[in-house]
């Protein structure tokens, strides 16, 4: 991995959109993704609008949805019946991806 590919995989770990350095399409699908991730009902067509002006299609933005939905279940499942990841202390503490989530209502306090 090239350095620059590793400073924004490092980056989107750690939920840092603007340190990532992506393509503006890609972050505009990827702040989408924020949207539906941590205050889904904020969420308005308007925001599709935005998405086809940055040049996703109808089909992209709607797999972007139906990946993100599918992403919240199965975390939901998994938090519900109490699931982990027998292997997770083996990833090196730098290495794991932040609870976006969490990390997002801490900067917004």
């Amino acid at each position: 991995m090239r350095g620059g590919e590793q400073q924004a995989v490092v980056a989107l770990r750690q939920g840092d959109l603007v340190a990532a350095q992506l393509p503006a399409n890609e972050t505009a699908l990827l702040q989408y993704v924020r949207l539906l991730t941590v205050h889904s009902y904020k969420a308005s067509s308007g925001d599709v609008t935005q998405l086809e002006r940055h040049g996703w299609s109808r089909d992209q933005i709607t797999e972007c949805v139906y990946v993100t939905a599918l992403f919240a279940l199965f975390n939901r499942i998994s938090d519900a019946f109490g699931l982990q990841d027998p292997n997770y202390d083996q990833v090196p503490a730098d290495s794991r991806p932040t609870n976006l989530a969490e990390r997002i209502d801490t900067e917004l306090q």
